[in-house]
């Protein structure tokens, strides 16, 4: 019998100078997509994402996880003139 397993990754909706929207996945590396539209963008980050992971299992590697430390906030400080 089949196990289904739910993973949440982080995701980067970036807007795209040329329209519609980029996506990368920070955890997995090289994982970047685009849509047209946040909608199209969402289904296709998924579909990027299980091709992924299913590469990876297909050989044999781990699958990652989602540090709670992988995303943060940096504060600096910009002098200008």
């Amino acid at each position: 019998m089949l196990k289904e397993k739910f993973l949440d990754f982080t995701v980067l909706f970036q807007p795209a100078d040329e329209g519609g929207y980029t996506v990368v996945v920070p955890a997995l590396p090289g994982c970047i997509t685009e849509g047209d539209t946040l909608e199209e963008a969402r289904a296709m980050v998924k579909d990027a994402i299980v091709c992924y992971l299913g590469s990876l299992i297909k050989d044999g590697l781990d699958v990652p996880t989602e540090s709670e430390s992988l995303i943060g906030k940096v504060r600096i400080a910009l002098t200008t003139a």
